[in-house]
């Protein structure tokens, strides 16, 4: 089980992870948290019905990662298709961004319930709803990691240059995150499949 998930009864899934992979892994859930901004949950004394037609923005975001994980609807086109994806997003971006939310928070919320067992491992055993927020999630860090590292399809393979870097290249710790998680992102994906 050591670095990889695997099945456990019920559909859910497990994992053993030391102190350190556990650090790192809730670092980045709460920097995508950072990342994606704090919930528009309605203030006191205001009407939680209304919350749920407010509007989104209807412009994609400037920051590159964030536009990765918030896509436009119907690419970049002409006038009309640029209307639609803003009209798109405009009742949707909102909720997306409370399903990624609620994603990472799932994440925080099960390894600070973990507790490391003999030498700093520990087991993270997830249920079926909380891998499928881990895989939203683990999906969502992969996206944004690889925007801000510049990933490319080429760049991924056995033969890419993503295994390649020198030590010395300051981007290989993020990296080395990058591969790590999709590595966990492919075995959480293998146990979930019948």
């Amino acid at each position: 089980m050591a670095g990889h998930f695997e099945a456990t009864p019920g559909g859910g899934a497990a994992v053993a992870l030391d102190e350190v992979e556990i650090a790192i892994l809730r670092s980045l859930a709460v920097q995508l948290l950072e990342l994606i901004g704090p919930g528009d949950e309605p203030a006191a004394g205001e009407d939680p019905l209304a919350a749920l037609f407010a509007e989104g923005p209807s412009e994609p975001p400037t920051d590159p990662a964030l536009a990765r994980l918030f896509p436009e609807a119907y690419g970049d086109g002409d006038d009309e298709l640029r209307a639609a994806s803003s009209e798109f997003r405009r009742f949707t971006e909102n909720d997306l961004r409370t399903r990624k939310r609620d994603d990472a928070l799932v994440v925080v919320r099960t390894l600070d319930a973990l507790t490391p067992a003999g030498e700093g491992a520990a087991v993270l055993t997830l249920t079926a709803d909380e891998c499928r927020n881990w895989l939203g999630s683990l999906n969502d860090l992969r996206l944004t990691i690889g925007t801000r590292l510049d990933v490319s399809d080429e760049d991924e393979g056995e033969e890419g240059s993503l295994y390649r870097l020198p030590d010395s290249d300051p981007r290989k710790p993020m990296v080395m995150a990058y591969l790590w998680l999709g590595a966990l992102q492919e075995t959480l994906v293998e146990t979930l499949m019948p």
